[in-house]
């Protein structure tokens, strides 16, 4: 008689009650027992603050309560509400005010990718960007690497140009904090509709999430979600998947899952555009081309320098004042730290971590390939080469040069790396 009367007059503590013994006691306060309930018309109808929750709760205990909804002859109804009234305070965010992003500096829209000068080595990379901004790319994700200075975050900014829909970008610093804020202030599931309520979502520098567990493993679900909703994702490193550090496999493994693209540093045909571009006259721009390091960063500072200096003398930068105005950033002879640094960068791998005490074998490899091509290009003897890369003995560099020759034999490409860190050195 006592379970006829409960199907017959449903009430909400007695359906509470039934859910609270199915499900596990932590799920159950987590994400249940915030949800608002109401029966309606033979319809049982749960309530979550926001969709991320919505969602969740339909994925994983959907039919859980539908079975126990159908027990007291109801249907059930999972919607997410944009605001719930008299809902229980509970140990989460689902009675707090909406997650707002820190606030960002907008900057002057261009041309979508006209403001990106393209050299033949990047054409790959800029026309996946564009695929991307066209919403048409048979990828779902893609992962752009290359030095500092090379242009990841302007082929970013090109895409949020160009596309119509709505982009949700931001650093990976910026995650960090916002994940990290969005948990102090008890928003969490509403800083998860926020990265997911996007067409496309994008992250500059992933790098900085290495070593940060709780925030590496909310990205890596979120990246996940994404790839399910059909949405895109564009991501951005200093170097490729394999070689990022501080990443587990498994994380290597799903960022390499999608189009992986490098570009490189702007040679002097796109530094020369780039200065004629910012009103530079043709003359000095040809000079400075030449002298100045493949540093887009550097470009836009030699542009600022040069415009700031017309501004206030008003008068022209011809390639005397170039030359006395610039002396800090102009190029003399390279020196071996400047050369090592330079190979550092080619081969994207840190000069911290090369002149470390780390046996990995990539940063093995490239150590040695940075000997061999010091031995070929400059007068150092084997004790200074050393010196150069760590603070090595005679031993190790003769160690290295004769486990290269050995493998130069066999292996083309090494050559081929070789001979191109030997005219970094030049």
């Amino acid at each position: 008689m006592q379970v006829t009367a409960t199907l017959k007059n449903p009430n909400v503590e007695s359906i509470m009650g039934a859910f609270a013994a199915k499900i596990d006691s932590s799920a159950f306060a987590t994400w249940i027992a915030p949800l608002k309930m109401e029966v309606c018309q033979k319809c049982l109808n749960l309530v979550a603050q926001n969709q991320f929750t919505a969602d969740y709760v339909k994925r994983e205990y959907g039919e859980i309560l539908k079975a126990i909804a159908a027990d007291f002859l109801l249907d059930l109804n999972i919607v997410a509400g944009a605001t719930v009234n008299n809902i229980a305070k509970c140990a989460n965010d689902n009675v707090v005010c909406e997650f707002v992003p820190a606030a960002k500096t907008q900057s002057a829209k261009q041309n979508g990718f006209d403001k990106f000068i393209c050299c033949d080595e990047n054409m790959f990379a800029v026309a996946a960007c564009k695929k991307i901004a066209m919403a048409n790319a048979s990828f779902s994700q893609l992962f752009i690497y290359g030095g500092s200075g090379a242009g990841k975050s302007m082929l970013l900014d090109c895409i949020c140009d160009s596309f119509s829909g709505h982009v949700v970008k931001m650093t990976g610093g910026q995650f960090v904090a916002d994940f990290a804020r969005s948990l102090r202030d008890k928003t969490i599931f509403s800083f998860k509709d926020y990265c997911r309520n996007c067409d496309i979502f994008m992250m500059d520098d992933v790098c900085a999430l290495a070593g940060k567990r709780a925030s590496m493993d909310e990205f890596l679900q979120l990246i996940m979600d994404l790839k399910t909703a059909g949405k895109s994702i564009v991501l951005t490193a200093n170097c490729a998947p394999s070689a990022l550090n501080g990443f587990d496999r498994r994380v290597q493994s799903l960022f390499a899952s999608g189009l992986v693209v490098d570009v490189v540093a702007p040679n002097a045909y796109v530094r020369r555009s780039m200065l004629v571009r910012a009103g530079v006259k043709t003359d000095v721009a040809d000079e400075l081309s030449k002298s100045i390091a493949a540093d887009g960063h550097l470009v836009d500072g030699i542009i600022n320098k040069i415009k700031t200096y017309t501004e206030l003398m008003g008068e022209s930068v011809n390639m005397e004042i170039a030359s006395r105005l610039l002396a800090d950033v102009l190029q003399k002879n390279k020196t071996p730290i400047a050369m090592v640094k330079a190979m550092c960068e080619k081969m994207s791998v840190s000069y911290e971590e090369v002149c470390g005490n780390s046996r990995a074998r990539r940063l093995v490899r490239a150590r040695q390939i940075m000997m061999v091509a010091l031995k070929s290009a400059t007068n150092l003897s084997l004790t200074e080469i050393g010196n150069v890369c760590g603070g090595r003995d005679h031993a190790t560099v003769v160690y290295a040069l004769n486990q290269i020759e050995n493998q130069k034999t066999v292996d083309l490409m090494l050559n081929a790396e070789i001979d191109a860190m030997i005219k970094l050195c030049k």
